[in-house]
């Protein structure tokens, strides 16, 4: 294991920081770390890279960590990344990434956050944490910002979300895209937004934090449903008709489980995460979903694909909470349910649910 923090400081950083972008000036910077080495994990941190001289990251392989830091790319998760590793504080040592930051976003499948966040044992409850794990903690049945409130004292003015339709392999080629970022604090949205946005991410501010992400968890869902109405062969009409139902349910499910006020789902980070995910050659959850509809097993479909698609976890964990709290109207995510759970033949199930949609 590594015992501290591997880097290297580029020279003078303050005045050539002070210069760029929006005048965002990084004499005194907030230190920022990322938690995750997956695809989106490393989006991120080549986002901050523009604006910040230094970056904390956590990766768990020390095999990632050299190949990061001598050859500039995540060997394992959208190599075409080009990083500046001069700019990466890179430890495989979770805490001391934490403890010498003061944001901290986590980018880690939502099946694996509890078993990383346990082995922190630095104080919380004066960072800033932001979500970018669009799951469900499953030993909680939480979003992350609960999670952090309820199990490890963080408060909930000290957490946030970053969410949109923003696949890591357009940022990859620099390709235009937008963030949401929400938090308990505007201060706290406004300087995360800051810190990424570049010339190629356009970043907007919310305070609907928990509805945001909760929208990123159930979006994955509903992409998975329709790559396996694509895997059945269902056409581009009941597409257009399965993904204007989900945007519809997502709103119920929230009202239902989250809270009652009103949220605008015609905004990117709803709708707009919705459509990307459900219709991109980029959303590893509509792949996942194409593959079960062919005939996959859920278990081989699983060992088929490098990435975590999200969407399966969330699955579960929405239908029990909903189950148990809110008892909306969620035909779609039921679906789903029965074939990735219940083991149901997917073509049966969407045959049942066709008469469910309008």
């Amino acid at each position: 294991m590594y015992t501290h923090l591997v880097y290297v400081h580029p020279p003078n950083l303050g005045n050539v920081f002070c210069n760029f972008g929006k005048s965002i000036c990084m004499d005194n910077f907030s230190r920022v770390a990322v938690l995750g080495s997956g695809s989106w994990a490393t989006a991120l941190v080549k986002m901050l890279s523009e604006n910040l001289p230094m970056i904390n990251w956590y990766v768990r392989s020390e095999y990632t960590l050299e190949h990061i830091r001598l050859h500039g790319n995540n060997p394992k998760y959208v190599t075409s990344i080009e990083l500046q590793p001069s700019r990466l504080a890179l430890s495989t040592d979770i805490n001391q990434v934490v403890d010498t930051a003061d944001y901290i976003i986590v980018a880690i499948p939502s099946a694996f956050v509890e078993s990383e966040l346990k082995k922190l044992d630095v104080p919380l409850h004066e960072k800033i944490f932001f979500s970018a794990v669009k799951g469900i903690v499953p030993e909680s049945l939480l979003i992350l910002g609960e999670h952090l409130t309820f199990h490890y004292g963080v408060p909930q003015k000290n957490t946030g979300v970053i969410a949109g339709p923003c696949h890591a392999e357009e940022v990859a080629m620099e390709r235009l895209s937008y963030l949401t970022v929400g938090a308990g604090r505007k201060k706290h949205a406004r300087t995360m937004a800051q810190y990424l946005q570049t010339h190629y991410i356009k970043t907007s501010l919310s305070k609907d934090v928990h509805g945001i992400e909760w929208a990123a968890v159930l979006k994955n869902i509903y992409a998975i449903a329709a790559g396996v109405a694509h895997g059945l062969g269902y056409g581009d009409n009941f597409q257009a008709v399965l993904v204007s139902n989900a945007i519809r349910e997502m709103r119920r499910f929230i009202r239902k489980n989250v809270d009652t006020r009103k949220h605008n789902i015609m905004r990117s980070a709803y709708l707009g995460d919705l459509l990307v995910t459900a219709y991109s050659v980029f959303s590893r959850n509509r792949m996942f979903g194409n593959m079960i509809g062919k005939g996959y097993t859920v278990k081989s479909a699983m060992m088929e694909m490098t990435m975590v698609a999200e969407g399966y976890y969330a699955t579960q964990s929405a239908f029990l909470i909903n189950s148990e709290r809110g008892q909306a109207r969620i035909p779609i995510i039921a679906a789903m349910y029965d074939i990735l759970y219940n083991e149901q033949p997917a073509k049966k199930v969407f045959q049942n649910l066709t008469s469910k949609l309008d």
